[in-house]
């Protein structure tokens, strides 16, 4: 009994030893920063946690856009979607003021477009019509609020689709999520607690091929690294000031094991670059603890 007692100490010892170098770390990287950042890290394997302002509600902006596939494609698993279904753009849909790959590509709308198609641009490259689509198509933001609901997802919440968000800036702090409600919600995709196995592997490729934010958790990282990940970003407003410049994401470790991380720069007066660093140098200050 002695010896496991000590086994567990040791462990324990570890484990804290492990989260007081990362948090030193990630105080340097923040220090100094006109910002709030919230991060939240979670070993799927391990069980390591560790959080920064980890229970504060920070707005999502596009990283809502894993929730609402989330939500989708339960619709998809109990039958009332399917994923060659069609929809519809007509050029009122196509709004010109928003990142939107879909309307870059069809400017002139009238196109169809299967339900998987509109699933890959609005997660993997982020595109703010496909989103509202989508969200038409579900019956709204309280769609996406109760399917989390009702999968024990705390510290989340949606009210406001892109559109909202372009008319007024404010309302997107109406969309929030805490950085550990972040990390607990990928661990439950992960884990196949939110959906079927084949809607999981469907979203969990869609995120391994995110087009955006480059810059952010993937870009120091080994090349090849897997990242399944979703990133948001809300452009500047009054003053130089960035209301987010977010990125969650799975990251795969040489060894095969896992971990989820979710960095959320929120209500910034430093430059995009600097925002983006700082979500880039957490992230590789992470994978760095976990490959020691």
């Amino acid at each position: 009994m002695k010896k496991i007692g000590f086994f567990f100490l040791l462990v324990s010892s570890l484990t804290f030893a492990q989260k007081s170098v990362l948090e030193q770390k990630i105080n340097a990287i923040t220090e100094g920063k006109k910002a709030t950042v919230g991060v939240s890290v979670l070993g799927f394997d391990n069980k390591f946690t560790y959080s920064k302002n980890g229970d504060k509600p920070l707005p999502t902006l596009s990283v809502f856009k894993f929730h609402i596939a989330c939500a989708v494609l339960d619709l998809v698993d109990k039958g009332k979607l399917s994923l060659d279904q069609k929809l519809f753009f007509k050029k009122a849909d196509m709004l010109e003021n928003t990142w939107s790959p879909i309307r870059q590509k069809y400017p002139d709308a009238n196109v169809s477009l299967s339900l998987g198609e509109v699933l890959d641009y609005t997660v993997a490259l982020s595109d703010n019509n496909g989103c509202d689509l989508l969200l038409r198509l579900i019956g709204g933001t309280q769609t996406v609020q109760k399917f989390m609901d009702s999968k024990g997802v705390k510290g989340f919440q949606i009210k406001r689709n892109e559109d909202d968000m372009h008319k007024n800036w404010k309302t997107q702090y109406d969309n929030y999520s805490t950085p550990n409600s972040a990390v607990q919600v990928l661990k439950k995709f992960y884990d196949g607690k939110l959906l079927s196995k084949k809607s999981t592997d469907y979203l969990m490729q869609i995120m391994i091929g995110t087009k955006t934010g480059t810059n952010k958790i993937i870009e120091q990282l080994p090349k090849n690294t897997p990242v399944a990940h979703k990133t948001g970003s809300s452009g500047k407003y009054d003053n130089g000031l960035t209301v987010a410049e977010n990125d969650m994401g799975i990251i795969t470790l040489p060894n095969g094991k896992h971990y989820a991380i979710a960095v959320f720069v929120s209500n910034s007066t430093e430059s995009d670059a600097v925002n983006c660093k700082v979500v880039s140098d957490i992230s590789k200050a992470v994978w760095d603890d976990f490959n020691k």
